[in-house]
């Protein structure tokens, strides 16, 4: 997730993680994860079909839009992330995003270095904010960019190399941008709520923040994670998944269940604020990365979240006797979020009333 201000950093890290696989070091202590509340590690999950939502559908005035409307209701409720189909981008354009991704990463380092985040910042390119001295870091190298408002674009930042990278960017968020109309009047609609109950949070000075990830090959699956269990802080998050190594799993009943590639499918969840704004109906799901010992990943991240002075709090229509309000009112949701998360905490606990 982001924040539009990051924690105070008790150090910097001074190598990527893409380094230390290269040079073919030890792997640091910080990285090894002890805490076995998480669940095992390198054992075999299962791969479970996730739901998957035709968007076509959902915008669709025939008969067949209703059962979809049911079916995003049921997804959310119990699972709070489904698998997109039919979301109006092509196979091919989704390729090209992932490749633009792959050739940044595969860049020389002095040439990725050219957009490093600074101590102040988390945007640009690096690894984890490091706020803890016994923090777990997670096993992965990022690109973490802000992508709306526009006119608060650090284009320093943005990779002109590969050449092709800025203007991919700036089209597959143009398009996210439209999907995030459609799921999330959709949303509204699916609990017989006004069009634009959710939808407004998303509209003006609303942030979006994209990011590229790279999971190294890890020496240690066993015990690495490439993305710490946490649930997202955003009101909505959509992902592009590698096309052939998976390693997204979801908490589901109290078990990790790892989520199957759909190449030509977007991954889209919920973060904390609509499971906030639906006073606890949706769900913000848990989730996590999980390592490889052989093959490299990508994967790409796009995360639509309220500007920081609207506040958020379960929409009236969905409080009443039978179902009493679950969270207090918040302004700013992400500037609870960075530090919990390096801590594996859960921040929309702090809200439950």
């Amino acid at each position: 997730m982001a924040a539009s201000s990051p924690p105070p950093r008790v150090e910097s890290l001074s190598k990527s993680v893409q380094q230390l696989v290269i040079h073919g070091e030890q792997v640091p202590e910080n990285y090894i994860h002890r805490n076995t509340d998480d669940g095992p590690i390198g054992a075999s999950f299962p791969v479970t079909e996730i739901p998957i939502i035709d968007l076509g559908l959902l915008t669709s005035s025939s008969p067949t839009g209703e059962p979809e409307l049911e079916k995003l209701r049921s997804a959310l409720s119990s699972w709070g992330c489904f698998q997109a189909i039919n979301h109006g981008m092509a196979s091919s354009f989704l390729d090209k995003v992932r490749e633009v991704t792959k050739e940044f990463f595969a860049l020389p380092m002095e040439e990725k270095q050219k957009y490093s985040r600074t101590h102040e910042d988390i945007e640009g390119y690096g690894n984890d904010t490091v706020i803890t001295e016994h923090q777990t870091l997670d096993w992965t190298d990022r690109l973490y960019l802000l992508v709306r408002p526009e006119d608060q674009r650090k284009l320093k930042l943005w990779p002109e190399n590969p050449d092709t990278f800025r203007d991919t960017l700036n089209e597959y968020t143009e398009k996210l941008g439209q999907l995030t109309e459609i799921v999330l009047k959709a949303m509204a609609k699916s609990l017989s709520l006004d069009d634009s109950c959710f939808l407004d949070h998303c509209r003006e000075g609303a942030l979006m923040h994209t990011r590229f990830n790279f999971y190294p090959v890890c020496p240690r699956p066993d015990v690495i994670l490439g993305l710490k269990p946490h649930a997202d802080g955003s009101t909505i998050t959509f992902l592009l998944q590698d096309k052939e190594v998976e390693g997204l799993q979801v908490l589901k009943d109290d078990q990790w269940v790892g989520v199957p590639i759909i190449p030509q499918a977007l991954f889209i969840n919920l973060g904390d604020q609509s499971e906030l704004a639906s006073n606890g109906i949706f769900k913000s799901p848990v989730h996590r990365v999980v390592t490889n010992s052989e093959r490299e990943r990508i994967s790409l991240a796009t995360f639509l979240l309220p500007h920081p002075d609207m506040e958020i709090e379960p929409a009236n229509g969905l409080v009443n006797e039978q179902r009493p309000r679950l969270y207090k009112k918040v302004k700013n949701y992400v500037s609870l979020y960075f530090h919990n998360y390096q801590q594996g905490k859960r921040p929309i606990d702090t809200l439950k009333i």
